[in-house]
């Protein structure tokens, strides 16, 4: 009875030694999920100055969705708030997807434009064709 006892006691050590040493990696994995959660999150950061702000802060984010439509782009707020953007294949770069008020867009550098939509002023990252560069337009 003993031997019984005994052997049932190393089998459940060696079992609990086993999910010991898997713990770990476990928490290994969920680092290397936040790292990849974080750099995710740092890489669809934009520049935003929201309504009423001057100044710019990478405050808000930007998903990317391709539909039939085109490619739609939602900027989002950090008070939940968001802005949906179509890119245009036109050259106007981009339109307002929802709502009434029109997207102005401005060059302000070869790979970056700026979106004025609602009081609030976007940054994002373009590839600028054939447009003038903002040193071209002073002259």
């Amino acid at each position: 009875m003993f031997t019984r006892i005994s052997s049932t006691a190393a089998l459940l050590l060696l079992l609990t030694g086993c999910d010991y040493l898997k713990a770990p990696d476990k928490v290994g994995d969920a680092k290397a999920a936040a790292n990849g959660r974080a750099m995710a999150d740092a890489e669809s950061r934009i520049e935003c100055a929201l309504k009423g702000e001057i100044v710019f802060t990478t405050a808000c984010t930007i998903d990317r969705t391709e539909t039939q439509d085109g490619l739609f782009l939602t900027l989002r707020h950090p008070d939940g708030g968001f802005r949906r953007l179509l890119v245009t294949k036109d050259g106007r770069g981009v339109v307002a997807a929802d709502g009434a008020e029109q997207a102005k867009v401005s060059v302000i550098a070869p790979d970056l434009i700026e979106v004025a939509l609602g009081g609030a002023r976007y940054r994002l990252p373009a590839t600028v064709g054939g447009a003038a560069s903002p040193e071209k337009k002073k002259k």
